[in-house]
């Protein structure tokens, strides 16, 4: 059964790889996990021949993997249906998944319960490739392609209803290589599940999906009508297409199972007529013809397509995962190989061409060692028809030179007598700007002048002002003095008047007021005649 162990390579290295130490594991950890294997697999005591294989008490996979296939694996009857041995894969993955669980599940932010973990470890297993590590030889690991699992991760993300980005993946896959397990589950989750409006129940029914799709084998499920045996009428199913059978349940929950029916090479799908709105078609195989329906046209092709599908990959002892995965990278070995012989196509043809170049380039050279005299003369003919050409030229650049200094000269003088014209006008204006400073200069020195002068009888008409104040202040004193001798004289006539004649009494009141020759004295001895006289006429004070 080299088939079998093929196919659970993969799960036994991550069990080999949780017990080993340094590349190896002791035999009596083996021991345990053969016999493990071997009670799956109806094989009893199939351990014991650990302790004589090889001297060491430690074994590599190689080792453990040789001893594998020739003492548990082989012991399988080689005639074994496809359904069995996806039992058997099964039982087997989940022991070696209790031997590794601890190692795979741990992880700082969980989403994806254990048993989703599971059932992507399954799909890991199912997809990735058993190769040679490049820092050790001797050390094995398994990864799994970008391309791989990029095809994982597009059906994950479609079942949640998302949107898938081919580009983003590729990027992301050319950044990271080749996928580990711990990558592939941590990418999942921190990329495309980490959203926190996907619901738990929902990230179980997208990993089941996945799951039923990668590792059940499932090419199509969904709701039919089937006609009955005894009772030709048509009756709902919940319907299930492997490559080996198409099961039908009561409902979509997959408890109750109704029927199954085997499906081999030699069953075909034909689309047949009816009464109603069901979409009917058959299904015949060599034993019977059943006949179902669909709700519309559309879901009877889809079904009818898988289910001839279903019948081309039902021989066999691989899955149809398995042989598509093949397929993949047969048609990725076939485009590398077509890239290579290309390639090498390529390269030839460049060989090819550079030979071809070389003996044209020699072919060349004799042409060219032939020619030589011939090219010389030639050669030789025109450069002297160059330097003719040359001198005419030369004559005729020297008559156009000749011709254009004579021009410049005329522009020369032109220019000149320009020169000397604006220059005579600018010393006009100069001088014409100097009279006219000097005559501002002169009438600048008489407006000084007058200025000065007008200063000056300023300063001599505050002195007057002074003066006069000063004599307007004296006056204005003499004026305060005379009303005080007026009033003295007054008061002297008053008593001396009942002793004085008129005439006498005018006279001596007259010979009492001062006569001075200043206009403000003369003011005042007219007010005291006045005054004398009105007193001199009444004859009384």
């Amino acid at each position: 059964m080299s088939t079998l162990l093929k196919n659970v390579t993969n799960c036994i290295w991550h069990a080999f790889d949780s017990l080993q130490n340094n590349a190896v594991v002791h035999k009596s950890k083996l021991k345990v996990l053969t016999a493990n294997l071997g009670t799956l697999l109806d094989l009893y005591g199939v351990e014991k021949g650990l302790d004589h294989f090889r001297s060491s008490q430690e074994l590599t996979f190689d080792e453990f993997r040789y001893y594998l296939q020739h003492e548990v694996f082989s012991s399988l009857p080689k005639a074994v249906t496809l359904h069995i041995i996806r039992d058997y894969e099964k039982k087997i993955n989940e022991v070696c998944w209790l031997v590794c669980r601890k190692n795979l599940v741990s992880r700082d932010k969980p989403i994806f319960s254990d048993d989703s973990v599971f059932k992507l470890f399954r799909i890991f297993c199912l997809l990735a490739d058993l190769v040679q590590d490049a820092d050790d030889s001797k050390h094995y690991v398994v990864v799994l392609q970008p391309s791989e699992a990029g095809i994982v991760a597009e059906q994950l993300v479609h079942c949640l209803g998302l949107r898938w980005d081919a580009a983003d993946w590729e990027a992301l896959g050319s950044s990271i290589g080749h996928f580990k397990w711990a990558a592939f589950l941590a990418v999942l989750e921190a990329k495309y599940c980490c959203d926190q409006q996907i619901h738990s129940k929902a990230l179980v029914e997208a990993v089941d999906e996945v799951y039923d799709v990668f590792i059940e084998d499932i090419i199509k499920k969904g709701y039919l009508y089937k006609r009955g045996y005894l009772l030709p009428t048509m009756r709902e199913y919940w319907c299930v297409l492997q490559p080996c059978a198409l099961t039908y349940y009561k409902s979509s929950s997959q408890r109750e199972q109704c029927g199954r029916i085997a499906i081999d090479e030699y069953c075909s799908v034909e689309a047949a007529a009816g009464e109603g709105k069901l979409q009917r078609f058959q299904l015949i195989t060599p034993d019977r013809t059943f006949e179902f329906g669909s709700q519309d046209h559309k879901s009877r092709l889809q079904w009818i397509s898988a289910l001839r599908q279903a019948a081309l990959v039902s021989g066999g002892a691989e899955g149809y995962q398995r042989r598509a995965r093949a397929g993949r990278r047969g048609a990725g070995a076939r485009r590398e190989r077509e890239a290579r012989e290309t390639k090498a196509r390529l390269q030839h043809e460049v060989r090819a061409r550079l030979a071809a170049e070389a003996q044209a380039q020699e072919l060349a050279e004799m042409a060219e060692q032939d020619n030589k005299k011939l090219e010389e003369l030639k050669h030789t003919q025109v450069e002297l028809e160059k330097l003719l050409q040359e001198e005419t030229q030369a004559k005729r650049d020297e008559e156009i030179v000749r011709a254009l200094q004579a021009r410049v000269l005329a522009e020369e003088w032109e220019r000149r007598e320009e020169l000397e014209r604006l220059q005579e006008e600018q010393n006009r204006m100069l001088e014409e700007e100097r009279l006219k400073r000097k005559q501002f200069e002169i009438l600048q020195a008489e407006k000084e002048a007058q200025f000065r002068e007008a200063e000056k009888r300023l300063k001599e008409l505050e002195r007057e002002k002074q003066r006069l104040d000063e004599e307007l202040r004296a006056a204005q004193e003499k004026i305060t003095k005379t009303e005080v001798t007026a009033q003295a004289l007054h008061v002297q006539l008053r008593d001396m008047a009942p002793g004085l004649r008129n005439g006498e009494r005018a006279r001596r009141a007259i010979s009492f007021v001062p006569t001075t020759k200043s206009s403000s004295d003369t003011l005042i001895d007219v007010r005291a005649i006045r005054h004398l006289k009105v007193l001199d006429d009444d004859g009384k004070l």
